[in-house]
């Protein structure tokens, strides 16, 4: 073919608005990190991922703890699976809770989170890490307060976890694109003390929901000057390392495992990754679009035993 005719094509393909093979973008990589043995992320977070499959066509890694036969098992502490797929991921989504991974696994959150990429973090992201080593212990309060927005401080009380709604949630800054289609709903979740008395969220944390906790073991003991009632459970914030690379974050303190039964849970967490992403102009008015992409009959929250025995990896494809 003669360069005539391939700069025919070329023009007509720019009037057709069409683009050529090498101009054609590649799908997203979204890395979602489990690890927690309390809220069934194990459970929570294919869900999402599969309904953001089916949104946005993203290509997809779920990585969780398992044990020696390759079983999900959320009791462990010390491995995560497949945290190597963080080096070429465009979003990291992570619930963990008081991971000890050894060094060469948490080096790739750590270095996620120093490359400047979108980041979303749900309840226990506040308290990832629990090292005893002294040259680690950073990562247990320092690093999730600077990089989220707060540390793991205390909340209002479990009260028969799963049977009862325990918080409130209300809009505070309608007019965020992760608030679109969102309305105010209970969570299951406890509220998490972050903000107030002697805390503060860090950085430039923009709260967007608030919380009331329904029953509050701080309101019984007379300590409402110091852990209030209400409390921010959604925020946007930015976070810049040490390598001076600036990253865009969404975290939410709520995550049980049934408030993810509720649509607005559901969109408040897919608007919050499209935002991270960049992509706030693709939300609808009605905000993402919620209805499952599979079953979703999660256990209950819980420690313990109270996990889906048996199960192996989830792969979204």
């Amino acid at each position: 073919m003669n360069l005539s005719v391939l700069m025919s094509f070329a023009m007509m393909a720019m009037l057709l608005g069409c683009s050529t093979p090498s101009e054609k973008q590649e799908p997203l990589h979204v890395v979602f990190v489990t690890g927690d043995e309390e809220y069934r992320s194990e459970e929570s977070m294919p869900m999402l991922a599969s309904i953001l499959k089916r949104e946005m066509g993203a290509d997809i890694t779920l990585c969780y703890a398992l044990d020696s036969a390759g079983f999900i098992d959320p009791n462990r502490s010390d491995h995560i699976a497949g945290l190597e797929a963080l080096e070429d991921a465009d979003l990291m989504v992570i619930f963990t809770r008081f991971r000890a991974l050894p060094m060469e696994e948490a080096k790739y959150i750590l270095d996620y989170a120093e490359s400047g990429r979108p980041m979303v973090g749900f309840r226990t992201s506040t308290h990832a890490f629990k090292y005893e080593d002294s040259t680690m212990m950073y990562l247990n309060n320092e690093w999730p307060a600077k990089v989220f927005g707060q540390q793991w401080i205390t909340h209002h009380g479990h009260f028969e976890d799963g049977h009862g709604e325990l918080t409130e949630v209300s809009i505070l800054a309608g007019d965020h694109p992760i608030l679109k289609g969102v309305q105010p709903f209970n969570a299951f979740s406890w509220l998490y003390h972050v903000d107030g008395g002697e805390w503060k969220l860090s950085g430039d944390s923009n709260p967007l929901l608030e919380g009331r906790s329904l029953r509050s073991n701080h309101e019984a003991e007379g300590r409402l000057d110091e852990f209030p009632l209400t409390n921010p459970v959604a925020w946007t914030k930015s976070y810049t390392g040490d390598r001076g690379k600036t990253a865009r974050v969404f975290f939410t303190t709520l995550g049980h495992p049934y408030d993810f039964k509720n649509e607005n849970m559901r969109r408040l967490a897919l608007n919050g990754i499209f935002w991270a992403l960049g992509k706030e102009t693709e939300i609808p008015e009605t905000g993402i679009p919620t209805a499952f992409a599979g079953p979703y009959e999660p256990n209950n929250s819980g420690f313990g035993d109270k996990y889906k025995k048996g199960q192996k990896p989830v792969v979204i494809e």
